[in-house]
């Protein structure tokens, strides 16, 4: 799928046109402080670029779940933080309106008044329900504030919302940010066309949130290299010994028949790092014991797999990488696949708990070819749902 890019049209496009920016600022806030800044510094190459072409730039993200206007889900400490990331003043005018249309209402005269690179942000857009609701309405009044579309939030364009679906099908010209683009261009490579030979690894706690995403990956991978938490279901089936550790067993009859199906193609743990009252590497699990990560036995297993790919997607954790004991094995395959990004290995890495894992191994992100902020519309994506948001965009 190849979508229209902010880069993909002259930069005069943007000169004093008052652009609409859909973001990802869903960050975890307390006492008005930035807890994790990841997603905004994601949007910073968009902003810049958009600074640069001398555009006038109105920033829009929701945050959290709010039931209506909920100042404690305020956008305003946001949008101080990016003024200091920016080293620009961003605008920004409280909501003392209830009613969110009235609110635009009000700050209609300032927007259209905006200069040539100043920047704006509206107040949290989940305070009016018309944006879950993709209201006619509600779009129609954002709609009057801008000339050009630009959607650079992949991770809520699984949803039919006004923001992301509804408002850019008002627009002539609605365009994929920078972030936007390269997601679009890297997981849909990874779920239409990878380069072969392509492998996958897959973590995490249940088989039964990714059941879709690894019916369609073991058609176009390798090998799939399965760890973390989800392994231990596969393993009982195969009669291993997995003692007290997680099993799904809600996935029971799927992973039967995927591993009937495609034995050839699946690579599990061999060893384990287990926990009692002691921690020890053991090749099977006894009763009072539970799997906590991959051993080193399995490291190197997987390691002579991975030696072998062009590309490689990686979701999910390998093992409770939060503590630092049964980090080892989550650790050893990022540091791993870093080095194999070096020399010339495309790497797409995709999931929350992913992203949380490379930067507790003191790694960046550009370790890797990509690393994706969508969390669960990457995973919606590889499982064949629909992405209204990035259909919505021009095509090329």
């Amino acid at each position: 799928m190849k979508k229209l890019s902010i880069l993909d049209v002259p930069k005069e496009t943007f000169k004093d046109k008052r652009v609409f920016v859909r973001v990802d600022f869903n960050v975890p806030i307390e006492d008005g402080k930035i807890l994790d800044d990841y997603r905004i510094k994601k949007s910073l190459e968009t902003i810049n670029y958009l600074i640069e072409c001398g555009a006038k730039i109105i920033l829009a993200s929701h945050l959290s779940r709010p039931k209506g206007k909920d100042l404690k889900f305020s956008l305003k400490p946001v949008g101080i933080h990016l003024s200091k990331l920016l080293n620009k003043e961003v605008k920004f005018f409280d909501m003392i309106e209830e009613n969110y249309v009235d609110y635009l209402g009000k700050i209609k005269g300032k927007v259209l008044n905006l200069k040539s690179k100043e920047i704006l942000l509206l107040e949290n857009l989940r305070f009016s329900d018309g944006e879950e609701k993709n209201d006619e309405n509600f779009i129609n009044e954002i709609y009057q504030l801008a000339e050009i579309y630009v959607n650079d939030a992949f991770g809520t364009s699984h949803r039919k919302h006004a923001s992301v679906y509804g408002l850019a099908l008002k627009y002539k010209l609605r365009l994929a940010g920078i972030l936007m683009k390269n997601e679009i261009e890297y997981l849909y490579k990874v779920k239409e066309n990878p380069i072969k030979p392509f492998y996958s690894v897959i973590g995490g706690f249940k088989i039964s949130d990714k059941i879709k995403v690894l019916e369609n990956l073991i058609n176009v991978s390798e090998k799939i290299l399965i760890g973390g938490a989800m392994a231990y279901t596969f393993l009982k089936i195969k009669g291993i010994k997995v003692g007290n550790s997680v099993i799904d067993n809600s996935a029971i009859e799927f992973a039967q028949k995927f591993l009937k199906d495609y034995h050839q193609k699946i690579v599990l743990p061999i060893d384990h790092v287990v926990k009692n009252s002691q921690i020890k590497e053991v090749l099977e699990i006894d009763d009072e014991y539970k799997g906590m990560d991959i051993g080193k036995r399995t490291i190197e297993l997987f390691k002579n797999e991975l030696i072998n790919a062009k590309m490689i997607f990686w979701n999910g954790p390998l093992g409770k990488f939060e503590e630092d004991e049964f980090s080892g094995g989550t650790f050893e395959i990022a540091k791993f696949i870093s080095e194999l990004t070096k020399k010339g290995v495309i790497t797409v890495l995709g999931g929350g708990d992913t992203v949380s894992a490379i930067h507790k191994a003191n790694l960046k992100d550009e370790d890797f070819t990509h690393v994706s902020t969508g969390g669960g519309a990457t995973l919606e994506l590889l499982a064949g749902e629909e992405m209204p948001g990035v259909e919505v965009l021009n095509d090329v």
